[in-house]
């Protein structure tokens, strides 16, 4: 079987989207099915070097869209990119010959899937990762009560309709979903993996300890993109609050993003700027050592409708590695992590919590290993790519199954 995944962006740009649809294509090609790429023209606005027509990136090949010429209204270039995009997959498609499209959210892709695949007469599935409308109120664009927010929402629920099947990344959107009168029948969770042969225990990076003085010190971590909602402004004051009382600990941020620069002012007014350290984006193969000099990830995020509903990735990474873990008790965590067996909850956006949370873990071994014992093996039998990508198989079969009829 030959499916077309249409995605927003892939690599050589690296985001959790990036590595999440790389996942999904090693699983697949697992299976002895043929996936494809074609990315929108927001993978050369992301990535902006040059991307040939057609490359091959671990074996696997990637069409591209081209850019967008930057000109005319928001809502014009948004038409365009569609227009060009559905051209794109219709090109594609006639060499290629797919049996299925597989649209990746936002929602700019899955409308030109939408549009070729009744076209050529094969089935689309729709697979979403977190509602587009959502992720525009953190980033600034629309408020949730705005008329652009609930166009978007609208949108969301249409095109719902109109797949032959949704794939969707939890359970908290999936709920979501069926509570705006979608069949539950319709739709499919495809949870989040970790390849457990790239994150396991494994020996800390010692040249990385000696650049960042780690030698004696406990070291409280987060690895991830710096994102407003991540909470991890709460960190610094919580651990702020710690290291009044500690010389011995200090706080890696691992990352980048849009707070960066906020969160170096933030340690320097709280006095710490000595103690927190943020060595930026790394490459992602020295991940795994740098996961193994941290004694416990914290994952702080705050309570907004998009942390609620979505689960992150990270704290599987964390647990696959055999690491004690913090976290806000949003929804999206929630559904991730069982209190006191494998990660500590505690309650979003109160920083004496969360440093009462992490003193308590500082001090109790018996906790740390139980954590970590628990959420590796929680992990590896339930959430490998291998596993939580088989679904695949029965969303495509009922694929095929809707568009018959």
């Amino acid at each position: 079987m030959k499916i077309l995944h249409i995605l927003d962006h892939s690599l050589p740009l690296h985001s959790g989207y990036s590595f999440r649809s790389l996942n999904i294509l090693r699983a697949q090609v697992k299976r002895g099915w043929r996936p494809l790429v074609i990315t929108s023209p927001k993978h050369e606005e992301s990535w902006r070097e040059y991307s040939p027509e057609r490359e091959e990136i671990e074996g696997l090949i990637h069409y591209r869209t081209g850019a967008l010429a930057h000109n005319g209204c928001p809502l014009e270039a948004e038409i365009r990119l569609m227009k060009n995009l559905a051209k794109r997959i219709l090109d594609v498609a006639e060499s290629e010959r797919p049996d299925i499209l597989h649209a990746h959210s936002p929602i700019l892709n899955v409308i030109p899937a939408l549009y070729a695949g009744r076209k050529l007469g094969i089935p689309v599935v729709y697979e979403i990762r977190a509602f587009w409308e959502d992720a525009a109120v953190d980033h600034g664009t629309c408020t949730q009560d705005s008329l652009k927010y609930k166009l978007i929402r609208s949108l969301e629920t249409w095109v719902c309709r109109k797949a032959d099947q949704v794939a969707i990344l939890c359970n908290g959107l999936k709920n979501d979903l069926v509570s705006r009168g979608i069949s539950r029948e319709k739709i499919t969770v495809v949870f989040n993996g970790v390849n457990v042969d790239d994150f396991k225990p494994c020996e800390p990076d010692l040249q990385f300890i000696k650049k960042w003085q780690l030698e004696g010190k406990t070291v409280i971590g987060f690895i991830g993109s710096f994102y407003r909602y991540e909470g991890l402004d709460l960190l610094v004051d919580a651990f702020a609050r710690l290291a009044a009382t500690r010389s011995d600990i200090v706080l890696l941020l691992v990352g980048g993003g849009e707070v960066q620069e906020e969160l170096k002012h933030l340690a320097h007014r709280r006095g710490i700027g000595r103690q927190v350290l943020l060595p930026g984006r790394l490459p992602h193969e020295t991940i795994p050592g740098v996961y193994a000099n941290i004694d416990i990830l914290v994952y702080p995020r705050h309570s907004m409708r998009l942390t609620e509903l979505v689960t992150p990735l990270k704290p599987l990474e964390a647990m696959a590695m055999g690491k004690a873990l913090i976290a806000s008790d949003v929804g999206g965590h929630k559904e991730l992590i069982t209190h006191n067996l494998t990660g500590l909850l505690f309650p979003s956006g109160q920083k004496e919590a969360l440093a009462s949370s992490i003193s308590q873990l500082l001090l109790d071994d018996r906790l740390q290993k139980q954590l970590q014992t628990e959420g590796a093996r929680w992990v590896r039998e339930h959430h490998t790519w291998e596993r939580t990508t088989s679904v695949y198989d029965s969303i495509y079969s009922r694929a095929f199954g809707a568009l018959s009829k």
